[in-house]
């Protein structure tokens, strides 16, 4: 006999994403020198990520946008 896990596990991306969000949700966190010390303190392969990152982030906001408008459904109004 076996067992059939169910439980949903967060994956390691997920983690990442939710800490960014936490990290990001402090109003008093001025992201311009944020920016300035990610560019700077940081190597340029990270920073380069960290680009890729906010790239995927605005893609997803682009199809999450189209998708509650309906431009991707067969179906007319």
């Amino acid at each position: 006999m076996y067992r059939i896990n169910k439980v949903r596990r967060e994956t390691k991306e997920e983690k990442v994403a939710t800490a960014i969000g936490k990290l990001l949700s402090d109003f008093y966190l001025d992201l311009e020198k944020v920016g300035y010390y990610l560019a700077r303190a940081t190597p340029y392969l990270i920073y380069r990520r960290a680009l890729e990152v906010l790239e995927s982030a605005k893609f997803q906001e682009d199809k999450i946008e189209h998708n509650r408008i309906g431009y991707d459904s067969d179906r007319l109004p």
